[in-house]
């Protein structure tokens, strides 16, 4: 009888927790539309509370749990996600891309561990194989653009895939979200290394696959974490 309300409340969580993302999303909408639009000071003012209003939502899914490994490590991707996204305006004295590739870079470490041991449900689907390609076609393509910061790319690509192909042994959900995080950060270096071959509304499509690709890893987390049964 004492179990009862806990498991009860645990069930109860994934009926409750998605209108969490609801600012998140909101927000989304605002930037992706500013970035669309070239409204800049707009895309500016909103960028950095996208990784808070999503860290809001997952610490609301995780509630009751919020002390434990899995939440430390979601908060831990969002924060360098949140210094990624803003290292021109909180680390001014600092080389923006440099600083932008070691944040996202330990954010995906933390991807990587949190899918890994909490939220894998399969081994790696054959489909999978296609991460490795990428990352070869990719350092192929730029490598001749990319100059002095070529090993720091290189590196950066390899996490970044490990987050894809981590996220491919989990739900649906969070698979695809991997894909379009993949998808945001390769359009973004195409931006940066190579600004000729990328017309303009993919600044848009850099922050709409981003967000949606990080929304999607975050809630599909909690939908699997979430279920009676799994422990932190």
């Amino acid at each position: 009888m004492s179990t009862a309300p806990a498991r009860n409340q645990v069930q109860a969580a994934p009926l409750n927790w998605w209108w969490a993302f609801a600012p998140f999303a909101a927000m989304s909408a605002v930037h992706v539309a500013a970035r669309a639009v070239e409204a800049d000071w707009l895309a500016a003012s909103t960028k950095l509370t996208l990784m808070p209003l999503l860290a809001a939502a997952a610490l609301w899914g995780l509630r009751g749990r919020w002390q434990n490994g899995p939440a430390a490590l979601v908060l831990a991707a969002l924060l360098f996600s949140w210094i990624g996204d803003g290292a021109a305006a909180l680390l001014p004295r600092l080389p923006e891309l440099p600083v932008m590739l070691g944040a996202f870079g330990l954010a995906h470490l933390c991807y990587i561990r949190l899918l890994w041991k909490y939220a894998s449900v399969r081994g790696f689907p054959r489909w999978a194989l296609v991460f490795p390609l990428w990352w070869a076609a990719m350092l192929l393509v730029l490598w001749p653009s990319l100059g002095s910061l070529a090993p720091a790319v290189a590196l950066y690509g390899a996490v970044l895939g490990g987050t894809a192909a981590t996220a491919a042994r989990c739900s649906p959900l969070i698979a695809a979200g991997g894909v379009l995080f993949l998808g945001s950060d390769t359009i973004l270096a195409f931006r940066i290394f190579m600004p000729e071959s990328m017309p303009d509304i993919t600044s848009a499509l850099v922050m709409l696959t981003y967000c949606a690709g990080q929304g999607m890893i975050v809630a599909g987390f909690l939908r699997t974490f979430c279920r009676p049964g799994i422990r932190a």
